[in-house]
């Protein structure tokens, strides 16, 4: 419930960015654990592309994270500065 209540409390960038880690994270370690690690088929040039990708996508939900909390900070209202302690 937790979790409920802390995904529903992002915003929407916040909450893109997140999504595009997790699915990220999620294919590196099924390439990892399924295809890497595990005997079967060659692995095509295609999924070597998409395992590559996924080390993109998780550097883009970064900066997408990291764009919204900026975001946030901008929009917090200036601290008042009284004109007297302004050196001249």
């Amino acid at each position: 419930m937790r979790f409920i209540a802390w995904w529903n409390g992002l915003g929407r960038q916040k909450r893109t960015g997140w999504l595009i880690i997790a699915v990220s994270m999620f294919y590196i370690a099924y390439f990892l654990k399924a295809r890497l690690f595990a005997p079967g088929v060659p692995i095509q040039t295609k999924e070597w592309v998409w395992f590559g990708l996924s080390f993109a996508g998780i550097m883009l939900g970064t900066v997408n994270i990291r764009m919204a909390e900026m975001r946030e900070r901008n929009q917090q209202p200036l601290p008042l500065v009284d004109p007297d302690k302004i050196k001249k």
